[in-house]
Protein backbone atom coordinates (compact mmCIF):
# COMPACT_ATOMS: atom_id res chain seq x y z
CA UNK A 1 0.00 0.00 0.00
CA UNK A 2 3.23 2.58 0.67
CA UNK A 3 2.46 5.76 1.96
CA UNK A 4 -0.69 6.48 -0.41
CA UNK A 5 1.45 9.75 -2.10
CA UNK A 6 0.97 8.35 -5.34
CA UNK A 7 -1.77 6.07 -6.58
CA UNK A 8 -1.17 3.09 -7.45
CA UNK A 9 0.00 -0.28 -7.03
CA UNK A 10 2.81 -2.62 -6.58
CA UNK A 11 3.56 -5.85 -8.23
CA UNK A 12 5.88 -8.71 -8.05
CA UNK A 13 7.81 -10.10 -10.86
CA UNK A 14 6.31 -12.71 -11.69
CA UNK A 15 8.62 -15.77 -14.16
CA UNK A 16 11.38 -14.01 -14.15
CA UNK A 17 14.64 -14.23 -11.91
CA UNK A 18 13.94 -12.15 -9.21
CA UNK A 19 15.75 -10.41 -7.62
CA UNK A 20 17.03 -8.30 -10.57
CA UNK A 21 20.45 -7.88 -9.17
CA UNK A 22 22.79 -5.69 -12.23
CA UNK A 23 22.33 -2.68 -14.27
CA UNK A 24 19.98 -2.11 -16.83
CA UNK A 25 19.24 1.07 -18.97
CA UNK A 26 17.03 3.89 -18.47
CA UNK A 27 14.10 4.96 -20.91
CA UNK A 28 13.16 8.35 -20.24
CA UNK A 29 9.64 9.26 -20.64
CA UNK A 30 9.92 12.83 -18.94
CA UNK A 31 12.37 14.52 -19.87
CA UNK A 32 11.01 17.61 -17.40
CA UNK A 33 11.94 15.56 -14.26
CA UNK A 34 13.96 17.49 -12.27
CA UNK A 35 16.42 14.49 -10.84
CA UNK A 36 16.77 13.48 -14.49
CA UNK A 37 18.23 16.60 -15.72
CA UNK A 38 20.94 15.66 -18.32
CA UNK A 39 20.37 12.33 -17.66
CA UNK A 40 21.10 10.43 -21.34
CA UNK A 41 18.18 7.95 -22.67
CA UNK A 42 19.41 4.60 -22.42
CA UNK A 43 21.45 5.58 -19.40
CA UNK A 44 22.67 2.20 -17.07
CA UNK A 45 21.65 2.21 -13.95
CA UNK A 46 22.05 -0.28 -11.01
CA UNK A 47 18.79 -2.77 -9.64
CA UNK A 48 18.44 -4.91 -7.05
CA UNK A 49 14.23 -5.48 -6.19
CA UNK A 50 11.53 -7.88 -6.88
CA UNK A 51 8.62 -5.98 -7.34
CA UNK A 52 7.80 -2.34 -9.32
CA UNK A 53 5.77 0.36 -9.17
CA UNK A 54 2.06 0.71 -11.15
CA UNK A 55 0.99 4.18 -10.76
CA UNK A 56 -2.71 4.76 -12.12
CA UNK A 57 -1.88 8.00 -13.57
CA UNK A 58 0.98 7.54 -16.20
CA UNK A 59 1.67 11.18 -16.52
CA UNK A 60 3.62 11.03 -13.29
CA UNK A 61 6.00 8.12 -14.99
CA UNK A 62 9.86 9.75 -15.52
CA UNK A 63 10.95 7.04 -16.78
CA UNK A 64 10.92 2.78 -17.67
CA UNK A 65 13.29 -0.15 -17.95
CA UNK A 66 12.94 -3.05 -19.27
CA UNK A 67 13.60 -6.60 -17.78
CA UNK A 68 11.52 -9.32 -20.42
CA UNK A 69 8.61 -6.05 -20.19
CA UNK A 70 8.85 -2.37 -19.85
CA UNK A 71 7.91 -1.36 -15.71
CA UNK A 72 8.11 2.05 -14.41
CA UNK A 73 11.78 2.94 -12.71
CA UNK A 74 11.71 6.67 -12.02
CA UNK A 75 7.94 8.50 -11.19
CA UNK A 76 7.85 12.62 -10.40
CA UNK A 77 4.80 14.40 -9.73
CA UNK A 78 5.26 18.05 -7.79
CA UNK A 79 7.88 17.78 -5.36
CA UNK A 80 7.75 14.15 -4.89
CA UNK A 81 10.43 11.73 -6.95
CA UNK A 82 10.95 8.32 -6.97
CA UNK A 83 13.15 5.87 -8.53
CA UNK A 84 12.92 2.34 -8.49
CA UNK A 85 16.90 1.36 -9.07
CA UNK A 86 20.15 2.43 -6.61
CA UNK A 87 21.31 5.89 -7.11
CA UNK A 88 23.87 5.65 -4.81
CA UNK A 89 25.04 2.23 -6.85
CA UNK A 90 25.22 3.87 -10.01
CA UNK A 91 28.35 5.66 -10.13
CA UNK A 92 28.39 8.43 -12.46
CA UNK A 93 25.04 8.64 -13.13
CA UNK A 94 23.48 7.89 -9.93
CA UNK A 95 26.04 10.64 -8.54
CA UNK A 96 24.48 12.98 -11.17
CA UNK A 97 20.91 11.71 -9.84
CA UNK A 98 21.57 12.40 -6.37
CA UNK A 99 23.20 16.00 -7.38
CA UNK A 100 19.82 17.10 -9.11
CA UNK A 101 18.15 16.05 -6.36
CA UNK A 102 19.90 18.01 -3.73
CA UNK A 103 19.88 20.95 -5.96
CA UNK A 104 16.13 21.24 -5.99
Amino acid sequence: QGLGILKGSVERFSQLKIPQIGWNQLHIKNPASPVLKGIKESANVYFCHSYYAKPKDPSIIAATTDYAKEFVSSVYKDNVFGVQFHPEKSQAIGLKILKNFHEL
